[in-house]
């Protein structure tokens, strides 16, 4: 576990969470990930003792002072907490005070939603003292992923363990990112130390289809090859007669004109909002993904993707003012299916004058500063020019950092 400390804990046992993560020790001996202290992420309510962030999914770690020790803590989520028998009552009048570690976690979710980063389970862990011997939760409460508990290495550890479930475990390039949109300040730790916290370096395709960045010798067969032969009346009989159930199964199973199919009300979508790399603050405009590559490239670099195979293209664009002046930046990611591959491509991008990708308006950015990188299978490209297209030297450090920005949906 490695621990960065952004700010003083807005609570007092805050103390013993920051000693109970630290006792845990760096590295993936007991269990790896990166914790945040002191943090408090754009739009979240309060500030919060700890997020963290494991391979597997995020603690949202909110510290409640009591009072006074105590032996028994009846903790349920949507009644009165009542300590040693005796009813307690929160400064602002609620009768228990894990209603804001709730809306603070849900505000953690709902900026990585919004930032669309790596999607993690995000749980809530109420961390009580000054000493608290036994807590009662009710099992509903358990089941909605809510820990009420004293922090110590042990406990946590539990919690961690029981709520960390995801089934595809974040690489260390998305753990970067998502670093970077809940902290403020500061730079995310390099994927180096990151891997040796137990995340993954490459996703793994047969767990999740959506990952975008999946093993290479499984993405190589895509479009490639397709396989020779015949269907014989066997197999077409059976194609046949399991249309017909599919077909009686829908007929029984959608809803009469009298009922509605679905009353479910469709989520509104998350509006993005701030990511912060190394300080610098991008505001998120417009993302989209491409299958052609080579239609929304120029130059030598359309040359190449026209030549060899390219998966897909993804751009995202940003906004950011750098010493009062408003610049935009254009992110793009070429999935090119494997590392060598992706080498190549790179050996043509780092040429002066050997072409780029189109901004979302099918036009590139002329005078943009630009920064590139190669990951596995993946070559990305940054450009930043200030608004109204003038560009200057003084823009390379904001096209590097924009190397580090999502850009899938």
């Amino acid at each position: 576990m490695r621990l960065i400390r952004l700010g003083a804990e807005p609570s007092a046992i805050g103390a013993d969470v920051r000693a109970a993560l630290t006792a845990w020790g760096a590295g993936t001996g007991v269990l790896g990930g990166v914790a945040l202290l002191g943090v408090q992420p754009p739009d979240c309510p309060v500030p919060l003792d700890a997020i963290v962030v494991l391979p597997k999914g995020v603690l949202v770690i909110v510290g409640v002072d009591l009072p006074d020790p105590g032996v028994k803590l009846e903790a349920p989520l949507g009644g009165q907490w009542t300590i040693d028998g005796w009813p307690l009552v929160s400064q602002d009048g609620s009768p228990n005070p894990a209603t804001e570690a709730v809306a603070a976690a849900t505000a953690v979710a709902q900026r990585i939603q919004a930032m669309r980063a790596e999607p993690l389970p995000v749980s809530t862990v109420v961390a009580v003292g000054p000493f608290v011997s036994q807590v009662v939760q009710p099992t509903n409460d358990l089941n909605r992923g809510v820990r009420v508990l004293h922090p110590k290495p042990s406990t946590l550890l539990s919690a961690a363990r029981e709520l960390a479930t995801s089934t595809v475990p974040c690489t260390a390039d998305h753990a970067m990112k998502l670093l970077a949109i809940l902290q403020t300040t500061g730079t995310p730790p390099e994927s180096r130390t990151l891997l040796s916290e137990g995340f993954s370096e490459v996703s793994d395709l047969a767990a999740e289809t959506t990952m975008l960045i999946p093993q290479a010798h499984l993405r190589q067969a895509i479009g490639r090859k397709r396989l020779p032969g015949k269907l014989t009346w066997p197999y077409l009989a059976a194609g046949a007669l399991l249309a017909l159930v599919l077909v009686v199964w829908l007929v029984a199973a959608l809803p009469g004109d009298d009922k509605p199919a679905d009353a479910t009300p469709a989520p509104s979508s998350a509006q993005p909002t701030t990511v912060v790399v190394d300080g610098t603050a991008f505001v998120p405009k417009e993302m989209k993904k491409d299958q052609d590559c080579k239609t929304q490239a120029f130059g030598d670099v359309k040359a190449w993707l026209t030549a060899n195979d390219c998966g897909v293209l993804l751009r995202a664009t940003y906004e950011t003012t750098v010493q009062g002046k408003q610049a935009t930046v254009l992110v793009a990611d070429m999935d090119v299916y494997d590392a060598p591959s992706a080498k190549a491509l790179h050996s043509v991008v780092v040429l002066p004058g050997s072409g780029g990708v189109h901004g979302l308006d099918g036009k590139p950015l002329e005078n943009a500063a630009f920064a590139n990188n190669v990951k596995g299978s993946h070559v990305t490209l940054a450009f930043a020019v200030w608004e109204g297209g003038a560009g200057d030297p003084s823009l390379d450090p904001i096209a590097k950092q924009a190397l580090r920005l999502p850009v899938s949906r």
